[in-house]
């Protein structure tokens, strides 16, 4: 790929959507990775370089998420431990373990829950008692989804949203602020990886990265501004559009 100034301008605008979208509901990969293909980049270095960028999205929507009092960071320092470690050892597993094996299953899983939410229209509007203490959720939790995310990757967001709602009782607002710093805790993993490896474009990945850093702003404050509803409605779409992407490819 050449960084010509017009392939450039398209993924910085390719970012801002996926920074918006996915500060919101998760699922920014579905826009950026085949933007990144579409310019012209090469499989595995789109992939690396959708690492970095997304890395700046999650980072600005956590900050955000944070001082708009919506989480707070220090109390789930024990899930971004065990997220740490389950990435790690995911994006080390992924290096001998073909990936497409778990599609089936995950696309399974994600039908599940775009049903069940649809199915049920107050799940998340309000908070509920946890069902599980909160070191044993985090505990397990960061240890299985950071594996998945270092790993495989697609509908992580949906994941983690769920399990905060059900498990720990958290309305969509909170459970949507939460993920977000555990998306950034194993995106900065897989990344090290790939840095390692040599393979993030990082012209690219700054400049989409930028374009992260705005659209993740305006989505954050977005949800903060909004009714839950709306996070609702817009974590249904992300599902759905997720779930056709994973049947697409």
């Amino acid at each position: 790929m050449t960084h010509d100034l017009l392939s450039l301008c398209w993924l910085f605008f390719a970012g801002v959507m996926a920074g918006f979208v996915d500060s919101i509901a998760g699922g920014g990969g579905i826009i950026t990775l085949p933007a990144l293909l579409a310019a012209g980049v090469p499989p595995h270095q789109a992939l690396a370089t959708n690492k970095l960028q997304s890395s700046f999205g999650s980072f600005t929507a956590t900050m955000n998420y944070a001082r708009l009092g919506l989480m707070n960071p220090r109390e789930l320092l024990l899930g971004v431990l065990f997220t740490l470690i389950g990435a790690a050892a995911g994006a080390r597993v992924v290096q001998r373990f073909p990936a497409d094996r778990l599609e089936s299953l995950i696309i399974v899983m994600l039908i599940v829950i775009f049903i069940y939410t649809a199915l049920t229209p107050k799940l998340g509007l309000e908070p509920k008692p946890h069902k599980i203490p909160h070191a044993l959720f985090y505990t397990i939790f960061g240890l299985l989804i950071g594996f998945y995310d270092g790993f495989f990757g697609p509908g992580t967001g949906s994941f983690w949203t769920m399990g905060l709602v059900l498990l720990l009782g958290l309305d969509l607002k909170a459970a949507t602020a939460q993920t977000k710093l555990f998306n950034f805790t194993s995106n900065i993993v897989s990344l090290a990886v790939f840095v390692y490896a040599g393979l993030v474009l990082w012209i690219v990945g700054i400049v989409m990265g930028t374009g992260q850093v705005l659209g993740a702003w305006m989505g954050s404050n977005l949800v903060h501004k909004r009714e839950v509803k709306f996070v609702r409605s817009f974590f249904l779409i992300v599902v759905g559009a997720t779930i056709l992407k994973l049947l697409v490819s």
